[in-house]
């Protein structure tokens, strides 16, 4: 009797070992690696098995990790791991404070920073975890860049708020030269000069993406049910979207939410449903 209680109890034991090596490993692999470290803010459950990923508004030379925090207690996000990632000019932020870049140098940068999101987004895929994508304003912009130059099956699920798809020529145009602006009414463009460097630069950063059409660019999709869009009907940062932007994400069966407000009354008051419609967060 005592030789098999023994046995038993070394089954047990082996057993449990095994499980706790098991637990180990699992753990291993989902740890963010220094590398990404490197490229991200993080917050919640580091093993968590759904990803939200944001692509940061702006631009700015700093990583927002203060706002994103702000933002997060408009929306209930438990077990998610949540994950701001850098642009070129948050990595990088001397490149644009003493010299005024070109728009060659702008458009190039956005590339980088598309591929750094880019990087973050296939590392936590490829550990199998689900990955959501939320992009608002400057944001916006890089997801709808993010889709275009490598897929919309890269992530699982999107969230783009007050961003454009053809957004005014004579707009992108005077960010390109460095200039500020904004839309009366949400629909009437304005331009004005900037007096500071580093601004100048950061609207050559808006317009690199900002001049690109992107009801054609990303026509090649039939589908973007993947996609919820929320925008504002008197959004002065970015203007409403057109008739004809809205009708191509119809199209493209898209789940479209839609604001009375400006900029940032919009992102307050539709984050909470955005999370609930593109998620499933309540």
């Amino acid at each position: 009797m005592m030789k098999k209680n023994i046995i038993l109890k070394l089954i047990i034991t082996l057993f449990v070992l095994s499980c706790s090596k098991d637990n180990e490993a699992k753990k291993t692999v989902l740890e963010i690696s220094a590398e990404i470290e490197a490229l991200v803010y993080y917050s919640g459950e580091e093993d968590a098995s759904t990803v939200l990923i944001n692509t940061q508004g702006g631009p700015i030379t700093e990583l927002d990790t203060e706002g994103f925090d702000d933002l997060l207690t408009l929306v209930n996000t438990p077990n998610l791991l949540n994950v701001t990632v850098h642009q070129a000019q948050t990595l990088n932020p001397s490149d644009f404070s003493s010299d005024d870049i070109t728009f060659e140098q702008a458009i190039n940068y956005d590339a980088e920073s598309i591929e750094v999101l880019y990087k973050v987004i296939k590392y936590f895929k490829d550990q199998g975890r689900t990955v959501y994508v939320l992009g608002i304003s400057f944001g916006a912009f890089m997801t709808q860049e993010l889709i275009v130059r490598k897929g919309l099956d890269v992530a699982d699920k999107y969230l783009i708020m007050v961003g454009r798809l053809d957004i005014d020529e004579v707009f992108w145009q005077g960010f390109s030269e460095g200039k500020i602006g904004f839309f009366e009414n949400g629909i009437l463009p304005s331009l004005l000069e900037q007096d500071d460097v580093t601004r100048r630069n950061m609207s050559r950063l808006a317009a690199g993406l900002g001049r690109n059409r992107y009801t054609q660019l990303l026509n090649e999709h039939e589908d973007l049910s993947k996609v919820t869009y929320v925008y504002g009907k008197t959004d002065e940062n970015v203007g409403k979207l057109t008739e004809a932007e809205l009708q191509f994400l119809q199209s493209k069966n898209a789940n479209i939410i839609s604001g009375n407000g400006g900029h940032g009354d919009t992102i307050d008051t539709h984050i909470a449903q955005g999370f609930e419609e593109a998620f499933g967060i309540e």
